[in-house]
């Protein structure tokens, strides 16, 4: 076995490798003030950043989990090697040779095998674009340029060509020096009747990389009639390669994701080439699996969840295509973000509009108009006879429990408004209710189209005023107005007490009009939950004129009354605002149910009937359990 690394290398490695370059490859940082650097975390899931980096010290540290240390640590963690392992690959980033306490300088063959087989995939993605160039992968070629992609471009993209004979690829990496038993491991070889043959045969060759840029599998496209395998093939599942995990092209678009806040997901390796092409660099590609929690994850940490984050799906317009649209929308709530869909015309995917409209065609397609979850609804409600009674109630029966996984309140009543209209309910209110009973029973962890529950989160009918001029004085004596002035504070001032509660408030849960008007300046300005560096500045901007302006500015600034700024306070005018909104709410009903006396219509006394006894039984969950009950 080889020795131990010397003491002296690894200090050269840890102070060559700056740890804020690294980090980087993998998570978004901005600045956090005193030199650091924060960003969100990427050992476990948040939604506001505790994870910070100090470039100057070369260490990092996530205060919601407690990991840290320096640039091996971090290293090590996220990508599940050893200390020798690490080391080696940071070593051969930074240039440096490293020195062996026992042994000397370690082989090849002694290396961690996540290294080993990394150096696999390194060398066969420069064989396989070798060969692009033989007379057999002529046909490779002419795929390539039917598609609008000439020479530079494959190269950009790393694209080659798998020879067709049985073994070309396992020759050569025996000939680099590596053993069968990693051939097959890396999924670059499979078992033959005499030994190992290359996985790949005849065909286009992508290479996909990790987030880091290191190759860890390929995508390999059929180009021969007789060649009786899929369309597409790609590496197995590995040690290094998980379908799941990786996203093709992130390597490429991870910065310019950063850097805008964007990420265009298509779905294949042209489509990828042809966005990228078109200008639009922030597109990548699932590799032969639906887009799912994991893909998520990775683009979490780029997009760094602010309000101003989008995600476009660019799903072909087929009917897998659309299959694919619903099963994002599926995880859709595990974005900050927002999330929408673009089908190109006639159902091209962007490669194909790319040939036939070019790139302007292209990057009109990747900005974001239509929402995912309005899709979504579309497809499920065109399933149903809307001209029916019966059909109008199947299809609010399938698509009510999806508007209910909305988690913002005013978007869940938007939303809810417009499924009255797609499937024809004229009483819109029916359907608001309905969708709120729905989100109670599922945050109570029962099923989707269970019984009416108290609902946690809705929005009130009072109309939200358009400017703090409007309305009555600000009066500081009445204990409304006072319990909103210090929600607004906290809000302004320490967003990370009273989030991600906050963002699911109605504006017009806030009674006094300038209150009003800065809550929705917060919404605006893309709400208080992971707010950035810069979030006071944007909820200025979004203020619709000077006063309003000005009272953001006051607030931002006013001392807030408690002796303990902590979450338990927090926790309290949260509570005190949503627990009067509820009541006036009541009273409300109230009312309509001594309008419509005992002889009214008998469905919409029930109607309100029913939302009198959930909207009293969450006042009294909140009285009963404060924070918890929101």
């Amino acid at each position: 076995m080889a020795g131990r690394i010397n003491d002296d290398d690894v200090k050269a490695v840890r102070d060559a490798v700056p740890i804020d370059a690294v980090v980087s490859e993998y998570l978004q940082l901005r600045n956090a003030g005193g030199g650091n650097l924060k960003g969100l975390c990427p050992f476990h899931d948040e939604k506001s950043p505790s994870f910070q980096v100090s470039p100057s010290k070369g260490l990092f540290h996530c205060f919601g989990c407690q990991e840290g240390g320096d640039t091996i640590a971090f290293v090590m963690k996220i990508d599940h090697l050893s200390f020798s392992e690490t080391v080696e690959r940071l070593a051969a980033k930074a240039g440096i040779t490293l020195r062996y306490e026992e042994g000397g300088y370690n082989p090849g063959h002694q290396r961690g095998e996540r290294i080993r087989l990394i150096e696999a995939h390194k060398v066969a993605a420069q064989f396989y674009v070798d060969q692009l160039g033989s007379p057999e992968a002529e046909i490779g070629r002419k795929f390539l340029a039917e598609r609008g992609f000439d020479q530079a471009a494959a190269e950009h993209f790393g694209v080659g060509y798998s020879p067709a004979g049985w073994d070309h690829l396992t020759r050569f990496l025996r000939g680099k020096g590596f053993s069968d038993k990693e051939l097959i491991v890396s999924g670059l070889s499979q078992d033959g009747r005499r030994g190992p043959i290359d996985r790949f045969r005849g065909r286009l060759m992508w290479p996909i990389r990790d987030v880091g840029g290191e190759v860890v599998g390929f995508g390999a496209r059929k180009l021969r009639d007789d060649d009786n395998g899929p369309k597409y093939l790609n590496t197995p599942e590995t040690p290094i390669y998980k379908k799941s995990q990786v996203l093709y092209g992130i390597d490429l678009a991870k910065k310019d994701i950063a850097k805008v806040s964007r990420a265009v997901v298509v779905e294949g390796y042209t489509d990828v080439m042809a966005c990228h092409l078109a200008g639009v660099t922030t597109a990548i590609a699932t590799c032969g699996t639906a887009f799912g929690g994991d893909h998520i994850k990775i683009l979490r940490r780029l997009l760094m969840d602010n309000g101003s984050a989008r995600v476009i799906f660019t799903f072909d317009g087929d009917s897998a295509g659309q299959k694919a649209a619903l099963r994002a929308f599926e995880d859709d709530q595990k974005f900050a973000a927002e999330t929408y869909i673009a089908i190109a015309p006639d159902g091209m995917d962007p490669c194909e509009l790319r040939l036939a409209k070019g790139d302007a065609a292209v990057a009109e397609l990747a900005e974001p108009r239509t929402p995912l979850f309005e899709f979504a609804l579309r497809q499920i409600v065109k399933r149903y006879d809307l001209e029916s009674p019966a059909g109008q109630a199947a299809a609010l029966d399938e698509a009510a429990p999806i508007v209910a996984k909305l988690k913002n309140l005013s978007v869940q009543h938007r939303v809810a408004v417009q499924l009255a209209g797609l499937v024809g309910f004229l009483d819109t209110q029916f359907v608001v209710r309905r969708v709120a009973q729905i989100a109670q029973w599922q945050r109570g962890g029962g099923g989707g189209k269970g019984p009416a529950q108290p609902a946690r989160q809705r929005t009130y009918d009072t109309p939200a005023p358009a400017a703090a001029s409007s309305g009555p004085a600000l009066n500081l004596r009445s204990p409304a107005h006072r319990t909103e002035r210090e929600l607004l504070k906290l809000a302004l001032q320490r967003p990370e007490l009273v989030s991600p509660a906050f963002d699911a408030y109605g504006v017009d849960e806030f009674t006094a009009p300038p209150y009003a008007a800065v809550r929705q300046c917060v919404q605006d300005a893309g709400g208080a939950t992971g707010a950035p560096s810069d979030y006071l500045d944007a909820v200025r901007e979004a203020a619709p004129n000077d006063g309003v302006r000005s009272l953001v500015t006051e607030l931002a600034v006013e001392t807030i009354f408690a002796k303990n700024v902590d979450e338990a306070y927090a926790g309290d005018q949260l509570v005190t605002v949503r627990l009067r909104a509820v009541d006036r709410r009541i009273r409300d009903v109230q009312g309509t149910l001594a309008r419509l006396g005992a002889h009214g219509d008998p469905e919409q006394l029930a109607a309100v009937q029913n939302e009198l006894w959930v909207l009293t039984q969450y006042g009294q969950s909140l009285r009963n359990n404060g924070a918890g009950a929101l």
